[in-house]
């Protein structure tokens, strides 16, 4: 026996696939849910569900655990996942943390502190300075050593907040406090640190696990360089960058680092490529929303491995049992409106439906009827599909993207219909920049469709209102061409302001 029950300290599409991996493994799970999450899938499929004050309250939740005589804790992602002081709290009251031990979150935390691991581990790091900068003089000293552009980062956390990308002496001098009063907010933590800039390089990550026996082993890389502000859109695996000597070079680096900390349960150390080469940039220590592209690839079901892990069970799997098959890619499917410089989009999903279909797989947390609050992630589901090789998976994902459905919020489906039609993208050209410079084409393209959709769309209306036929001759050309490519249901819901 593995666990009872298991609580999910989280919510969303990654609280309801948690809760599909333990009922597979035999496991009842716990939701916890807020005023705004009533009815929110992950309560409906949950065994038993609790009402909190916050999905960041620690106290709370651990009496509810308690409460429900939950053996365990599954924080997810995001939230409280990469808390030290809420999995030392949950291990306090004898309920086991679904992931690494609490100092190990500490440790990757902190970028700085993770980096000089990586260079004791022989990882190759940017060049950088190794300790926080406490002067804007200080700071440009170091800059001028490594030379521009170099770039401001948080020591106390990721996901580009904190993170200033500087030219000159000048921009440095402008945007050091304000990259300290971002790491203040965002973390507790004003200390910041320089590294030396790289221009357009490929985001690579590592899927370990590692069981409390000393077994590491690695998942292969994905690759997740098409990002905006830093947040990752679009992941596939494997890398179309790597040759396998490369793969296996990188892959080893991570498993030496995770050994080096004495690393445990499932995480991913990220790296940045460029012209042959990688380097370190931190350790992940906690399951990413992007896990389920190497699961496609590899046939890995990385929840139940870290469940497993948690109840203390060896890992049931050697390195020379893993192997890539095909090519997986994932789109985040977003309540953004790409129009509207990704304003979110809450609301209720008036119409919703999911691709199938051989290879495609959705990880979602709505529903039909479902209405998306304000105040959380906008993430709606990620979009996954699987082919032999990279270009199937593209061709696959072009087909899926069409098939999906949401009406009701806007969402970056659109965006990922330009982008799976980009050549670049299909010949896999592509680095952290990439949507920064194809972006604005893609909006000006998404704003003439949207034109015509009005148009159309005003055009039907009429038409039903006057109930006056009239013949193709006597509709603009241009018109006709848009109201032909558009079925009923899309006419009358694309005349609304707040529908795609």
């Amino acid at each position: 026996m593995l666990f009872n029950k298991i609580l999910i300290a989280n919510r969303g599409e990654i609280a309801v696939r948690i809760i599909r991996a333990a009922r597979e493994l035999g496991i009842k799970t716990v939701a916890i849910y807020t005023k705004d999450d009533v009815s929110a899938l992950h309560v409906i499929l949950s065994d038993e569900a609790y009402r909190i004050s916050s999905y960041i309250n620690m106290d709370e939740i651990v009496d509810v655990a308690l409460k429900a005589k939950a053996d365990a804790i599954h924080p997810g992602y995001g939230f409280l996942a990469e808390n030290p002081v809420f999995a030392s709290k949950v291990v306090k009251e004898g309920i086991v943390f679904i992931g690494p031990e609490p100092e190990a979150i500490v440790l990757a935390g902190n970028k700085l502190e993770s980096k000089k691991s990586a260079i004791k581990a022989d990882v190759p790091v940017i060049p950088g300075s190794l300790k926080p900068i406490s002067s804007v003089k200080e700071a440009e000293k170091i800059a001028e050593e490594l030379g521009y552009p170099v770039l401001l980062k948080a020591v106390g956390g990721g996901g580009g907040i904190g993170m200033r990308m500087v030219r000159n002496r000048e921009e440095l001098q402008e945007y050091f406090g304000l990259a300290q009063q971002e790491a203040y907010k965002a973390f507790a933590i004003p200390d910041i640190y320089i590294e030396k800039y790289i221009d357009k390089p490929r985001h690579i990550e590592v899927q370990i696990l590692a069981d409390n026996y000393g077994n590491v082993i690695h998942l292969f890389e994905r690759e997740c360089s098409i990002q905006r502000r830093f947040q990752k859109l679009i992941e596939e695996a494997p890398s179309k960058a790597l040759m396998w000597d490369e793969r296996l070079e990188i892959a080893n680096d991570a498993i030496r680092l995770a050994e080096k900390i004495g690393y445990t349960n499932a995480g991913t150390v990220e790296f940045l490529y460029k012209n042959g080469k990688h380097y370190f940039i931190e350790i992940n220590a906690r399951l990413q929303v992007e896990h389920g592209v190497t699961e496609m690839v590899t046939g890995v079901d990385i929840v139940k491995a870290q469940i497993r892990i948690a109840a203390d069970k060896p890992l049931n799997l050697g390195q020379g049992q893993i192997s890539i098959k095909g090519w997986a890619i994932e789109v985040r499917i977003n309540a953004e409106d790409p129009l509207r410089n990704f304003a979110p989009s809450p609301g209720k999903i008036i119409k919703y439906h999911e691709p199938g279909g051989f290879g495609v797989r959705v990880d979602s947390g709505v529903y039909e009827g479902y209405t998306i609050p304000q105040l959380f992630n906008p993430l709606i589901s990620k979009l996954i599909v699987w082919g032999e090789n990279r270009r199937e998976a593209i061709e696959r994902l072009r087909r899926a993207l069409t098939e999906y459905i949401i009406e009701g919020v806007r969402t970056t489906t659109p965006l990922y219909k330009k982008i799976v039609e980009d050549m670049d993208f299909i010949e896999g050209n592509i680095h952290t920049k990439y949507l920064d410079e194809k972006l604005p084409k893609f909006i000006s393209e998404l704003s003439i469709e949207e034109r015509r959709r009005i148009i159309a769309a005003s055009l039907a209306l009429k038409m039903r209102k006057t109930k006056v036929k009239k013949s193709l001759s006597q509709i603009r050309y241009e018109e006709y061409k848009v109201l032909s490519g558009l079925n009923s249901w899309k006419l009358s819901t694309l005349y609304s302001d707040n529908v795609y």
